[in-house]
């Protein structure tokens, strides 16, 4: 479980995050949407310790991240907006490969890991392939494949789906429901529920920095227009 209590962060005099209080249970597939400026990049970069809290505190599993962000950045996956800001290594498979890597985790079982990532984002085969070669929707893939093959108990997920098409993003949709079901929690961050509504459990959305909607999605439905979010 992920619990974020009372957490303030600011740039300079401005509060980008103030006074959010949320909990993100082991399992719940969430939705986390809001205009630009909102806040969510910022929220979710607390929640695997590569910001710290001005006020309040984020707890991964019990454990404050600023205690110890390490264990925060192992239960936490995540994936950016820019997936370039993630990328470690030059080939598709030794960047997928990086994460179980650091765990220490034997070769059969890291090999199953990015096999069964790069499967779930439809990059079989792609492995020697360079990174700088691949279109942006594919660099994406490999970014969301890098965070699956961790196995998280937490995913957040930055804008997971630009630039994929169809059949990529519904193979990562199933991949996510499958996790939500077998407890893994799931953040994804988005300006449209289209893709999600018929996972999520809750939809939460932030609005300069504080939490103005937090709800189901279809009790969500109708108030998601009044902060530029596109409705399912």
């Amino acid at each position: 479980m992920i619990r974020v209590e009372g957490l303030v962060h600011r740039y300079d005099e401005t509060a980008a995050i103030d006074g959010v209080d949320l909990t993100f249970p082991d399992g719940e597939y969430v939705v986390l949407a809001g205009p630009n400026g909102s806040g969510k990049t910022t929220l979710v970069r607390h929640l695997n310790a590569l910001l710290d809290p001005d006020e309040g505190r984020v707890l991964v599993n019990g454990t404050e991240t600023t205690d110890d962000p390490v264990a925060a950045r192992t239960a936490v996956g995540m994936t950016f907006q820019d997936p370039r800001d993630g990328f470690v290594a030059a080939t598709v498979e030794a960047d997928v490969a990086f994460g179980p890597e650091n765990l220490g985790l034997a070769h059969a079982e890291i090999d199953r890991r990015v096999r069964s990532a790069l499967d779930a984002v439809n990059m079989r085969g792609r492995g020697d392939d360079r990174l700088e070669s691949l279109s942006g929707g594919e660099q994406m893939r490999v970014a969301v494949a890098g965070a699956l093959a961790m196995e998280p108990d937490h995913l957040i997920l930055d804008e997971p789906f630009a630039g994929l098409d169809w059949p990529a993003r519904r193979d990562v949709l199933d991949r996510l429901r499958a996790l939500a079901r077998e407890g893994t929690a799931i953040l994804v961050v988005t300006h449209d529920l289209r893709d999600h509504v018929d996972c999520a459990d809750r939809v939460v959305v932030l609005a300069d920095g504080s939490v103005a909607v937090d709800a189901p999605p279809e009790q969500a439905r109708d108030r998601l227009s009044a902060f530029d979010v596109r409705p399912p």
